[in-house]
């Protein structure tokens, strides 16, 4: 069974996380269900081998376990946690990231027909599906190579091309199509989200970004919220709570100045909303212990 097999040669290579010889590609081996934790989800295939894995963003929440992939087509603000994992039985799996130019350059290839119109608003920007059989093959073989080291320069890019063509072509293609296409409402969503995510200490107007994307302030919003399951507004704040946090657990003393540093004029609002997001205040969840300023959660 390719599963079984997909799940014995990740339990080999991978630690926690392990950044691959093969570019673009992670396998993962996670022994214990900890708690959701804040994190990014980039553009990728995330596919679970063995375990299972819940990944909130706004308020939608998605399960996806062994043999189920997930798709994210835009880098958004996520929380997640492993669901079934623990030493005995780890939760396994891969992910490959998705390159607009790759998804653009197959579509470009594809023969008329060969791949459903789009049509319609813009996708959700994470998207649950079932790997079917070729799918399953193709990341297969593409783990094998691991064994094989001398032979991923040649076979590897092929089998990717192949990977992300069945991505294309599966159950979850609209959201991987938009991905390559240059005018789709993904697209102007994404480099609406880059922009807040670049500049999320900055404060910004609504009207500016739809203005930009070529979209009335309606359907920006409207599509935004499909895509990301929040407002624009809601998005930059979870950026800013996120760094927050990335800061916080760097250097927990200066409160006040992280909460200036990633955009609020307000340290009470800032921890107000700390609050509401992480369910504790940032004194409380990063607290010194020791003189040498050692930090537990």
């Amino acid at each position: 069974m390719p599963l079984d097999e997909l799940c014995a040669l990740i339990a080999r290579h991978a630690r926690p996380d392990t950044t691959t010889a093969i570019e673009d590609v992670h396998i993962a081996a996670i022994d214990h269900a900890g708690p959701a934790a804040p994190e990014m989800s980039g553009t990728a295939l995330a596919l679970i081998t063995q375990g299972a894995k819940r990944i909130a963003a706004g308020d939608r929440v998605y399960e996806y376990r062994a043999g189920q992939y997930l798709i994210a087509s835009i880098d958004m603000p996520i929380t997640g946690r492993f669901t079934l994992a623990s030493p005995r039985t780890p939760a396994l799996g891969l992910a490959m990231t998705l390159r607009p130019a790759a998804v653009a350059e197959l579509l470009l290839q594809a023969a008329p027909g060969d791949i459903p119109p789009l049509g319609g608003p813009a996708p959700s920007g994470l998207a649950v599906g079932t790997a079917g059989p070729e799918l399953l093959d193709a990341a297969l073989r593409l783990v094998r190579l691991l064994d094989h080291p001398r032979d991923i320069a040649v076979l590897a890019p092929g089998i990717r091309r192949e990977v992300l063509w069945r991505l294309i072509t599966g159950e979850q293609g609209a959201a991987v199509r938009q991905l390559g296409l240059a005018d789709s409402s993904l697209t102007h969503i994404a480099r609406s989200v880059r922009w807040i995510r670049d500049n999320y200490s900055e404060s910004f107007r609504v009207e500016d970004l739809a203005r930009q994307s070529g979209m009335s302030v309606s359907a920006f919003y409207r599509n935004f919220n499909a895509v990301t399951a929040l407002s624009p507004i809601q998005f930059q704040k979870q950026i800013r709570l996120q760094h927050a946090h990335l800061l916080l657990a760097a250097g927990p003393g200066d409160i006040a100045g992280i909460a200036r540093r990633v955009g609020y004029d307000s340290p009470s609002q800032f921890s107000r909303e700390y609050r509401r997001h992480f369910g504790t205040t940032p004194r409380q969840q990063f607290q010194t212990t020791t003189p040498d300023r050692q930090v537990h959660r």
